[in-house]
């Protein structure tokens, strides 16, 4: 039997609109359409433009209904910690804050009046960063929080317009720093303690609900009907790791890789102690009630970064170039810090990276390849690092590493994962937010029996690449020279 699922992927950059098919054993995307995502600044905030990216999802839903092929449901995932606030009618309350808008600063400063940072993870598990909802709601205006009725993650809000029924999934929700993994609700003593309206925060409903139909109104604008609509995995790495084509008997850990790599392990239990705070990881809920014990890691950035620079100096590269000039470079001539913190910001990475190489008296790069490559070894070493963080805090070591999503195809940065780590890499899906969304769809409806079903059905479907080690003396080498770094 041919089914057919629709997947709403927003990410912080752009939108696209999927069709998900599964026949014959096999579970295939298109995409419907795509549409740019651009923050609007004004008076010096950032805003995302909520009621254009819902109007680009409609214009998919038309496209989709010109096919007149049975839907059987949708769903919509997106970033964490945003979020959207309606009014009693259901309307948006404008604007709606982007995760880098200034105002965070002041919502740590006033959220760390109330509260310890001890007190927040030891409640949450959460890792510190000053984006995070908790933040962000500190900084709101009493008036805004006053009127405001309900509020939702933007993957939530999509589903609240979309079927009319407001549920906060448990995936997006853990991402907010105020809901409390154990109790699996939310975290009454932190809403209390920075009196936040408990009225705005909705049911926590499990990943895969199924939540009504599409609405009739948006059924007359789009052609689109009957279909279910669907709480799948509200948070977009929940949904890719959800689709990780990895089989449970092996002992494997996971890079969702992109502008930011997060990297980590899928446990049954959240890990919340004195050592997990300290080492800065989080235990965000995945598919079924599991956790995703991970640290978010700045990765492919680095290399965006670089390309733009270059770009405003007249100098045009485009990736394949880039990874072809960092291969032909001279290995472990020179190694940075890419957590620290002059590397988060926006603009000059290539004079950051100078400037990091300078203070460390190491080499400094001395052409485009040898910039990149220095970029990407380091990001490898620091993947071993991070590596080795998880598996003191769970306890045995891991066998095998899967990276997903679209930084999966940069066959330079996995191989140089797989001899960083010393153990097998396999590289795929790149779709995997996407399909993690429609397995759990399938799932859903019943067409998918349990997610070990879905994710021996991905490894039939997608083309992996498995990356052996190579030159493990030579990477044993480099990550004393990186822990001598970290130790300065």
């Amino acid at each position: 039997m041919r089914t057919h699922y629709l997947a709403c992927d927003l990410g912080a950059e752009s939108g696209r609109l999927m069709l998900g098919t599964l026949a014959d054993g096999r579970l295939t995307l298109e995409e419907v359409h795509r549409f740019p995502n651009t923050p609007l600044r004004v008076d010096g905030s950032l805003h995302w433009d909520i009621s254009a990216l819902f109007e680009e999802l409609k214009i998919g839903f038309k496209k989709a209904a010109a096919r007149q092929m049975p839907i059987s449901s949708i769903s919509t995932d997106s970033w964490g910690v945003d979020y959207l606030l309606f009014d009693s009618d259901g309307s948006i309350i404008p604007p709606t804050f982007h995760y880098r808008d200034p105002r965070t600063a002041r919502g740590v400063e006033q959220t760390f009046a109330k509260i310890k940072w001890e007190n927040i993870f030891a409640e949450t598990g959460i890792q510190f960063m000053p984006l995070n909802t908790i933040f962000q709601l500190a900084a709101e205006s009493g008036e805004r929080l006053e009127r405001a009725a309900l509020l939702l993650g933007i993957g939530d809000g999509f589903n609240y317009m979309l079927s009319g029924i407001a549920r906060a999934e448990e995936s997006l929700a853990s991402t907010f720093q105020l809901y409390n993994p154990r109790s699996k609700d939310w975290s009454e003593p932190l809403l209390k303690t920075l009196a936040l309206p408990r009225k705005l925060f909705p049911e926590i409903v499990p990943s895969g609900t199924r939540l009504g139909v599409l609405l009739p109104k948006i059924t007359r604008e789009t052609g689109l009907s009957g279909v279910n609509v669907v709480a799948s995995c509200s948070h977009d790495t929940a949904a890719a790791v959800a689709a990780v084509p990895a089989d449970e008997r092996s002992r494997w850990a996971y890079i969702s890789s992109g502008t930011w790599s997060l990297m980590g392990v899928e446990l049954h239990e959240p890990i919340i102690n004195d050592e997990c705070r300290e080492l800065n990881f989080t235990n965000e809920i995945g598919y079924g009630g599991t956790v995703r014990l991970l640290k978010n890691i700045v990765g492919l950035w680095l290399i965006q970064e670089c390309r733009r620079d270059w770009a405003q100096r007249e100098q045009q590269f485009d990736y394949a170039t880039l990874m072809r000039l960092a291969g032909e470079a001279p290995p472990f001539q020179s190694l940075i810090e890419p957590a620290d913190a002059r590397f988060i910001s926006a603009d000059e990475m290539p004079a950051k990276i100078a400037g990091f190489c300078r203070e460390t008296h190491q080499a400094i790069p001395n052409s485009p390849g040898a910039f990149i490559r220095c970029a990407l070894e380091s990001l490898a070493l620091l993947y071993r690092r991070t590596l080795q963080q998880i598996e003191r805090l769970i306890g045995h070591e891991i066998e095998q590493l899967h990276i997903v999503g679209g930084g999966s195809r940069n066959s330079l940065l996995n191989q140089f994962t797989a001899s960083a780590l010393q153990i097998p890499v396999l590289a795929g899906p790149v779709e995997a937010t996407s399909l993690g969304n429609v397995i759990v769809q399938a799932i859903t409806i019943g067409h998918i029996e349990n997610l070990a079903a879905g994710r021996a059905l991905l490894r039939n479907s997608s083309r992996l690449e498995c990356i052996e080690p190579l030159h493990t003396g030579k990477w044993d080498e480099a990550y004393a020279r990186f822990e001598n770094l970290l130790a300065h």
